[in-house]
Parts: C-alpha cells; sequence; structure tokens
C-alpha cells in the first residue's frame, strides 16, 4: 500500500508543470455533489480521486487526519470506534471531507460549531506552483484562513485534520416543535440555541403558517429494564431514516408537528420526540435528498407513496441521485441555492421567497449558523 506522501507525489508534479506551462487546470475527485456541470479533460485535469483514505484517529486530541476524498459515512465509521464524532457531519454520507472545506458546509450541530471548515484545525495543500505546504490556526494562519471556503482557488487540499467530540451516547433523541410562523421559529431557535443541552438544531418551512423545529441531544439508549420514577405516558421510540421501509425524514417530520392552531398544544411543547441511531439521524436527509426526490416520482408519472418508496429505494439515494442528476443532464435544469440570512431578516425573506413570481416554493430548510 503506498503512503500518503507517495499518493500526493504525483499530483505536486503535476500541478508545478501545469505552473510551468502556465496551463489553467480543474481537478477531478471522483464523485461530486454539485448541481453544475464542469467540462472536464485529460489535457486540463488533475484526479485526486485516490486520495481517499483515512490516515490517523487521536483519541487524545479528539481530532481524525483525513484525505479529501474521504466522504462523511467514513468519517463517521472511523470515529465511532473511538466513541468520538466529527463537530460537523454533513447531511448526505457521499459529501467529502475536502469538498466541506473547501465549499461552504454547514448541518444542524453549525449553530454549536459553525461551518465545518470551523472544526479542521490543519490542512496540508499544494499550491499553483507545486509546492506542499501545511497550515493551521498558528502555522500560516492567512494560508489557511484562505483555503477556507475558497473552492480550490488557493490550491489543492491534500489532508485534513478535523476536530470530534465524545459521543458515548449513540442515539439522538429528536424533538419536533411547530411554529406557526416565521418569528415564532425564530424565537424558538433562539431559545434552543441558549439551552446547553440541545446538540442538534434544524427546521423545515412547509408553508408560511407551518414549520417544524426539530431539536436533538445525545441521549443513551432505551433501557426497558430500567426503572423510571417518572413513567412518560409518550416515551421516544426508536425511529430509522435509513432503510427502504422507513419514512422519509421530511414526511416524518411534517407528520409529527402538523400545524399549529389555537387548539393544538403550545409551541413551546413539543408535539412528539423520536430516539434516532446516531448515523440515522447525521444522515437523515440521504433518502430523497431532503425532498427533491420527489421530483423523481412527478417526472417519471409515478405515484409517491410508501409503496413506490420502498420500491424504488435504491435510487433515491444522494449518491445514485447526483449520478442520475449529471448523466441525465438535467444539472442544467434544477438549482440548490443556499442563502445566509440575518435572524432579524428571515420574516421578510420569507415574505419574498413566498411569492410565486419570486420563488413561490415549499419545502425551505432552515439551518441557524454560528
Amino acid at each position: 500500500m503506498t503512503t500518503h506522501a507517495e499518493r500526493i507525489a504525483p499530483v505536486a508534479q503535476q500541478i508545478a508543470q501545469f505552473h510551468k506551462t502556465q496551463t489553467p487546470f480543474r481537478i477531478y475527485h471522483g464523485s461530486t455533489n454539485s448541481t453544475r456541470q464542469l467540462p472536464l479533460t485529460q489535457t486540463n485535469t488533475i484526479s485526486t480521486a485516490h486520495l481517499n483514505n483515512v490516515l490517523s484517529v487521536d483519541p487524545i486530541t479528539k481530532t481524525i487526519r483525513v484525505e479529501p476524498n474521504v466522504p462523511m459515512d467514513a468519517l463517521v465509521a472511523a470515529t465511532l470506534p473511538h466513541n468520538l464524532v466529527p463537530l460537523v457531519v454533513m447531511e448526505f454520507p457521499g459529501i467529502t471531507a475536502g469538498g466541506g472545506f473547501s465549499g461552504t458546509s454547514g448541518e444542524s450541530s453549525s449553530f454549536r460549531h459553525g461551518f465545518f471548515d470551523a472544526t479542521v484545525t490543519q490542512i496540508e495543500i499544494i499550491l499553483g506552483n507545486g509546492e506542499i505546504r501545511t497550515a493551521s490556526r498558528t502555522q500560516d494562519p492567512d494560508l489557511f484562513a484562505a483555503a477556507a471556503s475558497a473552492f480550490g482557488t488557493m490550491g489543492v487540499v491534500t489532508m485534513l485534520e478535523i476536530q470530534c467530540r465524545d459521543v458515548a451516547q449513540p442515539y439522538v433523541e429528536l424533538s419536533y416543535l411547530p411554529a406557526p410562523s416565521m418569528p415564532a421559529a425564530m424565537a424558538l431557535f433562539r431559545a434552543l440555541t441558549a439551552d446547553p443541552k440541545v446538540d442538534y438544531l434544524d427546521g423545515i418551512v412547509f408553508a408560511k403558517d407551518h414549520i417544524v423545529v426539530c431539536a436533538g441531544r445525545l441521549s443513551p439508549p432505551p433501557d426497558p429494564s430500567s426503572p423510571n420514577p417518572n413513567p412518560n405516558p409518550n416515551p421516544p421510540k426508536i425511529q430509522h431514516f435509513t432503510r427502504p421501509q422507513d419514512p422519509w425524514f421530511y414526511l416524518h417530520a411534517r407528520k409529527s408537528a402538523p400545524p399549529y392552531s389555537p387548539s393544538s398544544p403550545s409551541p413551546q411543547e413539543p408535539t412528539k420526540k423520536d430516539l434516532i441511531p446516531l448515523k440515522d439521524y447525521l444522515f437523515r436527509y440521504d433518502r430523497g435528498a431532503f425532498w427533491t426526490g420527489r421530483y423523481a416520482f412527478s417526472y417519471f408519472l409515478t405515484p409517491f407513496n410508501r409503496i413506490t418508496r420502498y420500491i424504488l429505494d435504491y435510487f433515491m439515494h444522494t449518491r445514485v441521485m447526483y449520478h442520475a442528476l449529471h448523466a441525465s443532464g438535467h444539472a442544467a435544469q434544477y438549482l440548490i441555492q443556499d442563502v445566509a440570512v440575518p435572524y432579524a431578516a428571515t420574516t421578510a425573506f420569507l415574505e419574498w421567497l413566498d411569492r410565486k413570481q419570486n420563488f413561490g416554493a415549499y419545502p425551505i430548510w432552515l439551518c441557524p449558523l454560528r
């Protein structure tokens, strides 16, 4: 097996040659979670597809070192045996560590820890002239800061050291809280952000008057033999989201917190709680790619129900869906857009989005960021 240094040496040599001949080039990662089509040829492309190895896990510093094409599911699989999990894990299992750093990636733990790049403590990067450098907050900090979210323009990242946290509890207890308006949802976000027991936080806008805020905390597995001094008449039930027979997460969230009305419970009280295995929670949006998988059913005039979702489950995972999107040429017809909006502007922004001439489509994902 080749060493990491042996794997990156040809990449550095090729970049140096492109620099010598002043040839612009692109990077081929082997897979993509982008909806954009990129023109790639053998004469203008450097492949880093082979840089997909986990290098080390350090339980003392709670860090993991990986090459850039290690995907999120492999990252989690490497850390969990050490009772660790990365501070931020993107919602699709095929998103890579390098893509999360060089792009701008957030998830439901980002209200605590910021974007994924904020959890990276050190990088190795090949500059445009072929020079291999190491950068961190203390070593070459300007380069380290500039490389984050730079989409590869500062150089080719070849190694990342990522901060993790202890995770002795293998489940997430998730509460679904309905909100009747964007101001009410923002009030919930602010209150839950201030609660140190909350580890994960996001939301889904199904309509202007139907918003579901999802708040999660790490939790131990249920123990039927343990006496409960305060028995709960509706204890959390174990819920999965990664198997063919499981519901798509957004459909389950909508059902778990129906639209708020004066006769409903207070929006400050969760209407339902689930106990979700950690990996199921982290990749809960994989099946159906949030809700965009529903467009495939409409495109092929296929009924959208529990049975058809079960039968077509293989095709509804994001790795397959992204491949189909690019192979079909439909990438030019669809747009996925992330927008950062201050809390104070969310209501006005939703009002603008709600107009048919501007957007007028739901659901919309809400992800509070630090």
